[in-house]
């Protein structure tokens, strides 16, 4: 097979294929110390993505999660995964090497074709680390590539894995699929996920300005940092209340203002977002009107939800939202597709009553605004040590 086509960024070629058990010491202290360079490199520092993924895999997070393990089961993990990792998220690739490998997996990671510069401060940091005598085991047991879509490459790592964990859209999850992998092949996916959320218009209008500034940045993260490309950035809000009409204008007007100094928006982009509200004025039926703030932000507000919402997506701050007297009425559009709903103002007790009530059928993460992109170890429902990791069971 030609391997030539294939950038090698971190770890060996010649992988060493072992079961672990999940959140040894070796590999909480390798986390632990990435951690710590991550958290000192000055071009990390430019990219919030790449802190945010520094603080998650420090010490006291991880053995935060190692607490959710049973101690009664005598686990180890499934042997290789193979994560094919999606495109347009710079930093996904490093927690779904983390989910693997603190499982107790080797691991062959194929991170994102585009150079984002976010996946090489992270594996130059993990090559650093592989290289040293106290990590070389680990460095035995994993390997980084990059390459573009060729379907030998992949049917080949596919063909040795015990799993594969596959993030990406509909149909590139449905293709990589159709590869052949050894029948214990385990496939966890992570296809086209939608996001919204959830305001209190009333308490909105309530906050002082340091507040108000506050609640803004939080969901600037949740939306302008991944360019709303990620499956838990929200789409739509929906505004609950009754004063929405006030709520928004203070609302959109200070992000407008935070957007202006913090965000780089390209002229194509501008123009893609000009565009895109043209075609939802022609192939909408259900639009009230949509209004702008400069090229920063768009706003297509809808008369109506329904089930077909979550065919409604922006980028780069393109947004749809509804106003709305009553929580409940969310429920009618919630189906499988739907992630996560961020919130603000409404009390978690509110929200327990309200699945309770509707059943939704989708839905696996209710977190407040600012919190969209925190990567916890269960993600789309499933328990991430569980799920890569097995019971050997000793009678």
């Amino acid at each position: 097979m030609n391997f030539n086509n294939i950038n090698y960024l971190a770890g060996t070629k010649k992988i060493l294929i072992k079961s672990l058990i999940p959140y040894e010491n070796i590999t909480c202290e390798f986390f632990n110390e990435l951690s710590a360079l991550l958290l000192k490199s000055t071009k990390a520092k430019k990219y919030t993505d790449v802190i945010s993924f520094a603080f998650w895999c420090r010490k006291k997070n991880i053995y935060n999660f190692k607490k959710n393990i049973s101690n009664t089961e005598f686990r180890v993990g499934l042997g290789l995964i193979f994560h094919i990792c999606p495109s347009n998220i710079p930093v996904n690739f490093a927690y779904s090497f983390a989910f693997g490998l603190l499982s107790g997996n080797s691991n062959i990671v194929r991170v994102p074709s585009k150079s984002f510069p976010q996946v090489k401060i992270i594996c130059d940091k993990i090559n650093y680390l592989f290289k040293t005598k106290k990590f070389k085991s680990l460095n035995d047991m994993n390997l980084f590539v990059r390459y573009d879509q060729q379907d030998i490459i992949t049917s080949f790592y596919s063909s040795i894995c015990n799993a594969r964990i596959i993030w990406g859209g509909d149909q590139s999850v449905n293709n990589i699929k159709k590869i052949m992998t050894s029948p214990k092949c385990v496939d966890i996916t992570f296809p086209d996920r939608y996001s919204f959320c959830l305001m209190n218009s009333n308490l909105v209008c309530k906050l002082d300005i340091t507040k108000l500034k506050s609640l803004v940045k939080k969901f600037y993260n949740d939306t302008y940092i991944v360019d709303q490309n990620g499956c838990s950035s929200p789409h739509l809000i929906v505004w609950v209340g009754s004063n929405n009409k006030k709520a928004q204008k203070i609302f959109w007007e200070t992000l407008f203002t935070f957007v202006k100094k913090n965000y780089f928006l390209e002229n194509i982009i501008a123009i893609d977002k000009y565009t895109k509200s043209i075609e939802d004025i022609l192939n909408l039926k259900n639009i009230k009107s949509v209004q702008r703030h400069g090229n920063q932000i768009y706003r297509v507000a809808l008369k109506n939800l329904n089930n077909n919402n979550h065919l409604n997506r922006g980028k780069n701050g393109f947004f749809y939202e509804y106003e709305s007297k009553d929580i409940n009425e969310i429920a009618k559009m919630i189906n499988n597709k739907y992630q996560t709903l961020t919130y603000f103002g409404v009390k978690k007790s509110e929200l327990i009553k309200f699945i309770k009530k509707n059943n939704p059928l989708g839905l696996d993460r209710i977190v407040p605004i600012g919190q969209s992109l925190d990567m916890g170890i269960h993600w789309d429902g499933f328990d991430m040590p569980r799920t890569l990791s097995r019971v050997i069971e000793i009678k």
